[in-house]
Order: structure tokens, then C-alpha cells, then sequence
């Protein structure tokens, strides 16, 4: 079964539903819409540890054709991240490729008038467990040390396999939005397309 953007928004909210804990923290998903079903099994496992926004930039979204790139960029910040604290972009085969993830990491990690910047989760989905490859503006704030680490300003995991994990990775992703925020590197230039898979 492949998820449409509106499905995947209410199995996010299902979950939510299952606990009611005011402290959890809303988080914007990120993901390639290939992986729908890995998506939806995603948020039906870990969704009740967070409010997940789901629904991402679409070649629907009227906006999507301007010139003007901060433009584009506070519609992104402003119809998709609205409220949410913390990314977690989902990584699957081809989500480093795709420019609407780029654009959604770019907008994450931009501060706005009406908004602050987001903390940074990475994960890597099961059907790429060890071969998945970063997108290449969270790789840009991944930065591990030779004895694994981390250094930068986001994180990088393997598919969690307890609730307590994604728990706390949001939570450290969130206090990162202040304690690391000097390491953010957003200077990348936005992807004007998406690459071949």
C-alpha cells in the first residue's frame, strides 16, 4: 500500500492519540514519498513519543516556481514546519536525491520572524539498514570523531528499536536548537532539482 501525504497526517495522528503526555514535542517528518509504508510504520510505532507533522512541498504547492528563494523558503517554514520543533528526516533509498527534502532540512535549519530554527534527527529506514545515504545538508551537520563521537550539530541513527530511544533523540534535538546551534551549517546552495536514483 503506497500512503498519500493525507494518510500518512492521519496515521501521525492515530498514534498521537495513544498517549496523552503534554511534554512531547511536535516534529516535522521528512521523507521521500517512496517510502510511504515505511513512513506510516514509522509513525505507527514511535508516533505517540511525538506530534508528528507529515504532510511536505509538493510540485502542488503554488509557490514552488519562484525566483525568489527566501520566498520559497518562509512558505515552507510557514505552511509545512508551522509549529514544530524538531526535523526527523527519514532516510531512505533515495532521499538524499530528492530536492523537496533539501529544501524542508534548509527551511528546518533557517530562523524565521515567526519561527526558530529546529533540531536535526536523522534515521536511517529498515529497508536501507547500513547503506542508507545522507542527505547531503543533514550530512553537513553530522560530524562524528574517530572514536564515533558526535560533533555537529544534528544526529544520525539507525532505525530505533525502542520507544524510549526516539524519545530521547527528540528531546536532544530539541535542547540542541540552543545548546549547538553554533554548529549548523546551512550554506549549502539549495537544490534547484532532483538527482537520479
Amino acid at each position: 500500500m503506497t500512503y498519500t501525504p493525507a494518510a500518512l497526517q492521519r496515521v501521525a495522528e492515530g498514534a498521537a492519540a495513544r498517549r496523552i503526555d503534554r511534554a512531547r514535542h511536535k516534529c516535522f517528518i521528512s521523507y521521500h514519498a517512496a517510502d510511504s509504508d515505511e513512513v506510516a510504520q514509522f509513525l505507527d510505532q514511535f508516533g505517540a513519543e511525538f506530534i508528528a507533522r507529515t504532510i511536505g512541498v509538493s510540485d502542488d504547492d503554488e509557490f514552488i516556481d519562484s525566483d525568489d528563494s527566501d520566498y520559497v523558503m518562509s512558505r515552507i517554514r510557514s505552511k509545512y514546519l508551522g509549529d514544530s520543533t524538531v526535523t526527523i528526516a527519514l532516510m531512505g533509498r533515495c532521499t538524499w536525491a530528492r530536492r523537496y527534502v533539501d529544501w524542508e532540512i534548509y527551511s528546518s535549519l533557517r530562523s524565521s520572524a515567526s519561527s526558530s530554527i529546529n533540531g536535526l534527527i536523522a534515521i536511517e529506514l529498515p529497508s536501507v539498514a547500513g547503506s542508507a545515504r545522507l542527505q547531503a545538508r543533514v550530512d553537513d551537520n553530522v560530524e562524528r570523531d574517530s572514536d564515533g563521537k558526535d560533533l555537529g550539530y544534528a544526529r544520525w541513527y539507525a532505525y530505533p528499536t525502542h520507544q524510549s530511544s526516539i524519545r530521547n533523540w527528540v528531546e536532544d534535538a530539541y535542547r540542541a536548537r540552543v545548546s549547538r546551534s553554533y554548529l549548523i551549517d546551512n550554506t549549502r546552495k539549495r537544490r534547484r532539482s532532483s538527482a537520479q536514483c
